[in-house]
């Protein structure tokens, strides 16, 4: 069994827009064991987790805009993170409207 092959964050060049009930949010606080609090555009604070296929690939900071998907129940209290934008996505989401100012 060899190593696990980390891209970098180069090589993510497509981007993920919110859909269906995807929203858009800052990761306000990091509770460990893959868990962040994030503020999103809702309104609503909710508990989120990195998904599996994001753990290795895309460190998530205090402070970054992700994408959250609510879950199906307790939809107002949890979610899950599906990306993370980088910078200059985060720019051009604010110039498009996608991104409310906070």
């Amino acid at each position: 069994m060899g190593k696990r092959k980390i891209i970098s964050e180069d090589e993510f060049s497509n981007m993920v827009l919110p859909e269906g009930t995807d929203v858009l949010g800052v990761a306000e606080k990091m509770l460990g064991f893959d868990r962040v609090l994030v503020k999103c555009q809702d309104g609503r604070q909710r508990l989120c987790r990195i998904r599996g296929k994001m753990k290795r690939r895309a460190w998530v900071r205090q402070g970054d805009i992700v994408l959250v998907s609510p879950w199906d129940f307790q939809f107002e209290k949890r979610g899950d993170i599906i990306w993370r934008y980088k910078r200059n996505q985060t720019e051009w989401l604010r110039r498009k409207g996608y991104l409310k100012e906070y």
